[in-house]
């Protein structure tokens, strides 16, 4: 199992996990859950207190890696299968994203 932390604007606001039988979950941190100007990650996933599950990497994450030759790219340098887009997020999206989420590996 491998968590990535995930962060709004450099705050925590949740959890993302790639289960051993390669499943997703997503979870709100408690202290931004309970911080009712906070708002959600993203509209697919609402700041609920429930645990969200998924056989395939939530969309909005999904969005969040590059495509086609980047791609490409980033997988030949890092070492990643380009399917592997767990692994990809976790060496990519903790600096230099598009808007207010990062992701960093942790928990």
């Amino acid at each position: 199992m491998q968590t990535l932390q995930v962060f709004r604007n450099k705050e925590l606001a949740g959890y993302l996990t790639q289960t051993d039988d390669r499943n997703f979950i997503f979870e709100y941190d408690d202290a931004y859950f309970n911080n009712p100007a906070a708002p959600p990650v993203s509209l697919t996933l609402p700041k609920e207190k429930k645990v969200y599950t998924s056989q395939v990497l939530f969309p909005f994450f999904y969005n969040m890696l590059s495509e086609g030759f980047n791609r490409a790219l980033q997988s030949r340098l890092l070492h990643i299968d380009e399917k592997d887009y767990f692994g990809l997020l976790k060496e990519t999206a903790n600096y230099d994203t598009i808007g207010a989420i990062t992701l960093k590996a942790g928990n």
